[in-house]
């Protein structure tokens, strides 16, 4: 009985512990880049060197959003995330945003889903996927993805193109894949290429043990320079100011160049293993290959990751446009070259289906035309200059090869080149660059040596080309020309996409049989009204999409009772085998869907279909047409009589 009591006693006290208990509501992670009392951003991982760094707040970024964006500076990704939930409440009937999966770090990775609603599911349309924010530092990629969206919800309603192209397709937009890496770049000193796993650049068996330092807490990584006897660089004599470095001819050399910080390990190089190196743009499933192979004979790609899509960032790309096959033109953005870059990626562009070649070399010179770039081509011989240099594990050859889909990658801003010759001397060199700085840019593009008294190299000065708003992206001045002309590129290629309209569904009377029936002909005739083909070859021959599918359906009295008024005859041959198989799976009698191959750009397809009537009878029926990449047709009736 004493046991009994025990007992009782226990779970009453357990069951009163737990309703006296309070249940705290999830919370979402505070980050810091979110967090303005916090002095210090701290990534996460487990590495031998520095996690935490000083937040810098640049006067080219905007941290806090404005009554209206602007792209006279950059935005952290709170901006652009503010401007993505208030335009997906501002236009509920347009815009949808979700998160598509999370980063390294743990942060949402957002996306956007750009159509009308009311004109159809978004999955129905021929679409296309633009993405920015991949490689960490490389910011001006999320401001052309910002600035088309913008101006394609402003101009909704206004501008007929552009409201048609909405009624009509489907545009999936990411800004940032990698927020993880851009909220690092946009808020400390550091830069880092792509994802902040920690990884073990150098060999030595640490990670990231060896990353450049603020010496100087300007906010920026810069340059070292030192005298050195052995050194590779002299002052350019051409520059009285004596900030222009040039090559020194061998043995020549006064001067030795480091990236500011410290040699952390002690193995006599500099900045050699920071955050991260990773190169979420070289861990794509097509033709990945590892870092390192155990024959020394082999391919290799640095960068690549343990294995292919072991990444989140990269991963959910693939996954999402895998299980989105109405995606048909992809660019995933970056900088600087600038170029036009598609694939292939690991072989010259004869390589590909010679049909999807005149597509690409086709927005090739569409995009020079808009951009002004120079350069437009493939990544294995273009990009390399002709050399044949394969990158492994690359967008574009998964874009082509793996998904058959129009993909570039491309490459904005110049790295701050001259735009001319300022100094009249006959060619466009280094010198015009810093004549540039200082006449176009008040001399901002350039940080003036300073002396700094080193830990170990003792006295070095400190300066150099802006890392972030100079080289890598453009300074903010020019930052709409570039976004802009790159988001019009994207602009254009979606006025390619194929569009389905129907033409005409013509009943022909084929023959009168004996025992009271007639086989008749249903041609079922659809345009392509749009420029490009329902599908690609490449993205027929790996199966990612299928042929267009021609469905007539009978009421289904007609086929119906034992003594049926209709039948759908069977194809014949190889073809007609396999439709059939497939009927018979449906079990539908009063209906069947043909292949009806790919319909060319402003073209005409059709299908026919035999359908045998018994005695004098109407029979009702409609046709649709389905496709992966060019939308749907909804039902259009028909009679045969």
């Amino acid at each position: 009985m004493k046991l009994v009591c025990s007992v009782l006693f226990f779970f009453c006290f357990l069951i009163s512990s737990l309703q006296a208990q309070t249940v705290k509501p999830l919370v979402e992670e505070k980050w810091p880049e979110s967090d303005p009392d916090a002095k210090y951003y701290t990534v996460k991982g487990y590495r031998h060197g520095v996690s935490f760094f000083p937040k810098v707040q640049y006067p080219e970024v905007e941290y806090t959003p404005s009554p209206t964006l602007t792209f006279d500076r950059y935005h952290s990704a709170d901006v652009v995330y503010h401007w993505m939930k208030t335009w997906t409440e501002q236009y509920p009937n347009l815009l949808d945003m979700y998160e598509v999966a999370r980063s390294y770090e743990g942060r949402p990775i957002y996306q956007l889903t750009l159509t009308n609603k009311a004109t159809g599911k978004a999955t129905d349309k021929p679409a296309a996927y633009f993405e920015g924010g991949r490689h960490s530092g490389e910011v001006t990629a999320v401001e052309s993805v910002m600035w088309l969206l913008k101006h394609l919800l402003e101009n909704y309603g206004k501008d007929p193109q552009i409201t048609a192209m909405l009624e009509k397709n489907t545009i999936y937009m990411r800004p940032i894949n990698n927020p993880d890496g851009h909220n690092l770049y946009m808020n400390t000193a550091q830069t880092v290429r792509s994802s902040v796993r920690p990884v073990d650049n150098d060999g030595d068996g640490l990670f990231d043990e060896d990353g450049p330092e603020d010496l100087d807490g300007d906010g920026y990584i810069l340059q070292m320079r030192f005298k050195d006897p052995e050194g590779t660089y002299v002052i350019d004599p051409r520059d009285p100011t004596g900030r222009l470095m040039k090559r020194a001819e061998s043995g020549k050399g006064e001067y030795t160049i480091y990236s500011e910080g410290i040699d952390n390990d002690g193995d006599g190089l500099f900045n050699e293993d920071g955050i991260g190196g990773l190169d979420l743009h070289r861990n794509y499933v097509e033709n990945w290959r590892p870092e390192r192979e155990a024959t020394g004979r082999g391919w290799t790609q640095g960068g690549a990751g343990e294995y292919p899509l072991s990444e989140t960032e990269t991963r959910s790309v693939v996954t999402f446009l895998l299980t989105n096959p109405n995606v048909y033109i992809v660019n995933s953005m970056d900088t600087s070259v600038p170029m036009h870059l598609r694939p292939p990626s690991t072989a010259p562009s004869s390589a590909m289906f010679p049909e999807d070649l005149k597509w690409y070399t086709t927005f090739d010179s569409i995009g020079k035309s808009i951009t002004g770039y120079e350069r437009a081509g493939d990544v294995y011989l273009d990009y390399s200059g002709g050399a044949g240099s394969p990158l492994f594990g690359h967008g574009p050859d998964f874009g082509y090869w793996y998904y058959g889909a129009i993909w570039y990658g491309d490459e904005i801003w110049n790295t701050g080149r001259a735009t001319k010759d300022y100094n009249e001397d006959g060619e466009i060199d280094d010198l015009d660059r810093l004549i540039m700085n200082d006449q176009e840019y008040g001399g901002k593009a350039f940080f003036n040596w300073k002396p700094y008294q080193h830990p170990q190299l003792g006295e070095v000065e400190i300066g150099g080309w802006n890392p972030k708003f100079f080289t890598q992206n453009s300074p903010p001045e020019v930052l709409e020309k570039w976004a802009k002309n790159e988001a019009l590129f994207n602009l254009e290629m979606l006025k390619y996409l194929p569009e389905l309209q129907w033409d005409d569904i013509e009943v022909k009377k084929l023959e009168a049989y004996q025992q009271d029936s007639t086989d008749y002909q249903i041609t079922v005739s659809y345009r392509n009204v749009g420029r490009l083909p329902t599908a690609l070859s490449q993205a027929d021959l790996v199966k990612i999409v299928r042929q267009d599918q021609v469905k007539i359906t009978l009421s289904k009295s007609a086929v119906e009772g034992e003594k049926p008024m209709a039948k759908i005859l069977p194809e014949t041959g190889s073809q007609g085998r396999q439709q059939q198989g497939r009927q018979r799976a449906g079990s539908n009698a009063n209906e069947t869907t043909r292949n009806a191959g790919y319909t060319q750009g402003e073209g005409v397809n059709s299908k026919t279909i035999t359908v045998r009537v018994y005695g004098n009878r109407e029979i009702e029926g409609t046709a649709t047409v389905s496709t992966t990449r060019a939308g749907i047709l909804s039902e259009k009736s028909f009679v045969i009589k």
